[in-house]
């Protein structure tokens, strides 16, 4: 069963709530007795374990940029009342990484999920040698953040029932089990000769470990979307999909594609823009409203633009 999931809002909602004297993320009016998470693709992750046992509480809303959203002070209130504030971690949630900081400073207890389940670091590019945060691109290691998170909420939610919330866990890690085999068998119709991705910036670098992709460069080379390429970054990185033979270029779908398709005109060739949904959820109609089905159309994406299916 799906959390009591809140998508916290600067305005009346969250003001209504702060001088009403209520705990931001328990419904219960105690401190600590909810989870706080920055990013909603995490926030959609920690909703299926908590199931009903606490309120989950989102900052980051849909189709925003986690690199760039920002948060209100009543938001950040909110994180210094949480009984758990998990975030991703490494260096992902550049906008809000001061108010998490504070919420610690605090004492809130916090989970960095992207430090604990063996990230990778990237291979190129402006943050050649940094540990790459986009883990959520492999299902396997999600599975292990789900175990992880799991451990975390028993501990440090009050209130919470540990057999309820494991059997969540347990349900949701079928779920990632039977999303990892499809994604398997999807991914595996893709020629050996095809197996190349570009995409707007460096995000599936654990994608590419997972499943036998090369990853041929980012429009942005680097691991943020709030860096720029240079001319000479875009001429490069064109006459390399120009000789490898790309047919497609991934855009993430939070982020506007003009650079992907500057990219695709200097490269000279039939060169296709194509859309994933690679950092943000959406809104329930946007194609992506949960981790599972981001993944799904994603890989559907992937699938489509390398084969020409």
């Amino acid at each position: 069963m799906r959390a009591r999931l809140r998508l916290v809002a600067a305005g009346a909602s969250v003001l209504a709530l702060v001088l009403g004297g209520c705990s931001a993320a328990g419904s219960d009016g105690q401190d600590g007795a909810g989870v706080v998470v920055t990013t909603n693709i995490l926030g959609d992750i920690t909703s299926e374990i908590v199931g009903d046992e606490a309120d989950v509480t989102v900052l980051m809303k849909p189709n925003a940029d986690p690199h760039s959203f920002a948060i209100s002070a009543q938001e950040s209130a909110a994180l210094e009342q949480a009984g758990l504030v998990i975030h991703n971690g490494l260096g992902l949630e550049e906008g809000v990484q001061r108010n998490v900081d504070a919420a610690v400073a605090e004492g809130v207890p916090d989970l960095a999920v992207g430090e604990e389940v063996d990230p990778i670091s990237y291979s190129d590019g402006g943050s050649q040698g940094q540990k790459d945060p986009h883990f959520w691109t492999d299902p396997e290691r999600v599975r292990t953040a789900v175990e992880i998170i799991t451990d975390r909420i028993v501990s440090d939610v009050d209130g919470v029932d540990e057999q309820k919330v494991r059997a969540n866990a347990e349900s949701y890690l079928g779920e990632l089990d039977e999303l990892d085999e499809w994604m398997t068998g999807q991914l595996g119709k893709i020629p050996d000769e095809k197996r190349t991705l570009v995409t707007n910036h460096h995000v599936f670098g654990y994608l590419a470990e997972r499943y036998d992709f090369d990853v041929l460069g980012a429009v942005i080379p680097s691991g943020t979307t709030l860096a720029s390429p240079s001319a000479s970054d875009l001429e490069d990185l064109a006459g390399t999909v120009r000789d490898a033979g790309v047919r497609a270029i991934f855009a993430d779908s939070s982020q506007p594609d003009r650079l992907a398709k500057v990219l695709a005109d200097h490269a000279g060739i039939d060169v296709q823009v194509e859309s994933l949904f690679s950092e943000s959820l959406t809104g329930p109609d946007g194609g992506a409203p949960t981790y599972v089905d981001m993944m799904r159309a994603n890989t559907e994406a992937i699938v489509g633009g390398l084969t020409g299916d």
